[in-house]
């Protein structure tokens, strides 16, 4: 049931990072990377697109975690799952979930996508909301990663993957509404939200619910995610994609974004899951609501959308190898129970990493 060795694939600040929790939680660590990388843990480096040597350079391990952009996550899964070896992964492409869904029908270990914060840690959020009703009317989810102190009229800096940011832009979104699975168009159903005071502004983007859809289908009214950011973005960035034609070249539109907002150090990570229902036949509403802030990690200030996405995957590992979770098949994040996962030593940062808003 228990596993050691894990390789992590692609060594950007997150998976790096990831690293490092993984070396602090007792793990043997192999870091793989298409670039020469020196680390506190042993290094791998090889061409992460080729097949062949992928899985030369994962014989022996027993856990996979991927970090790296969602188009290679395809591959990465297939040798996995060729490999017998547990998968996580922080993807947030429903095509990429959908085969590996099919591939965790045939798995001899676990195979677990959606690891990150949205997918992932929001989902772990709502599903314990959830529960602690009832029946439940509606569950909503939303989530901003965004600089600490905004410049511009897009108030906005790429700390995230580029390719990732313009996916979730441009790509169609799951609700549940009214019942009845539906799909919509992202970068609408705009709407404001106050945190600790400060307005920001909520609309469409796909990914961020994973499997929810698929699991509360008939079990509540109205389910949806949405994306936070400071008032004004979302019409600036129609205007990009739409009336500019961007949307025609992603790659394009990610370099251009990227080039005009570069990544910043003093972020900030807005949480808030609400989800509204019954209980002893009252409604009834439970929040959670938080704003994740950079976190000192073995002698490093990390940035919030840096720690909350590698402790969220981290600490799934670490409930796997314990025997938490399943060690087998696919693995739905809203399975996981909140608890459990918070108690985990890298879920822990989601205790001390957060200034919580005060009733």
């Amino acid at each position: 049931m228990s596993f050691n060795k894990i390789a992590v694939l692609g060594l950007g600040k997150v998976g790096h990072l990831a690293a490092e929790l993984l070396v602090e939680s007792g793990f043997t660590v192999t870091g793989i990377d298409a670039r020469d990388t020196k680390a506190g843990f042993a290094t791998k480096t090889v061409d992460l697109s080729d097949t062949a040597a992928l899985k030369a350079a994962l014989e022996g391990q027993e856990a996979v975690l991927s970090c790296l952009p969602y188009h290679l996550n395809i591959g990465v899964s297939t040798v996995a799952h060729g490999l017998g070896l547990h998968y996580f992964d922080l993807t947030e492409d429903v095509p990429t979930t959908k085969h590996i869904r099919e591939l965790a029908k045939t798995s001899k270990g676990l195979m677990a996508p959606q690891c990150g914060l949205a997918p992932g840690f929001v989902g772990i959020v709502a599903a314990d909301l959830a529960n602690q009703f009832d029946s439940v009317r509606s569950i909503k989810l939303r989530v901003g990663a965004l600089p600490q102190n905004p410049t511009g009229l897009l108030g906005y800096a790429f700390n995230w993957s580029p390719e990732g940011v313009v996916n979730e832009y441009l790509n169609d979104c799951e609700v549940i509404e009214e019942g009845v699975l539906k799909t919509v168009s992202a970068m609408e159903w705009t709407e404001a939200i106050y945190i600790d005071g400060m307005q920001l502004e909520a609309f469409t983007t796909s990914g961020g619910l994973g499997t929810m859809c698929e699991t509360y289908l008939g079990k509540i009214e109205n389910l949806d995610y949405k994306t936070m950011r400071y008032p004004g973005h979302v019409q600036l960035m129609n205007f990009f994609f739409h009336e500019l034609l961007m949307r025609e070249n992603r790659a394009e539109a990610g370099r251009i974004l990227t080039n005009a907002k570069p990544p910043v150090d003093e972020d900030v990570v807005y949480v808030h899951v609400a989800a509204e229902g019954r209980v002893d036949g009252q409604m009834r509403r439970k929040e959670f609501v938080r704003s994740y802030y950079p976190v000192e990690i073995g002698g490093k200030s990390r940035t919030a959308i840096a720690w909350t996405t590698s402790a969220s995957v981290v600490a799934v590992i670490e409930m796997v190898r314990g025997g938490a979770l399943p060690q087998q098949g696919f693995l739905k994040q809203e399975d996981i129970p909140l608890k459990p996962y918070m108690d985990t030593r890298t879920g822990h940062y989601y205790q001390i990493g957060h200034r919580a808003r005060h009733a």
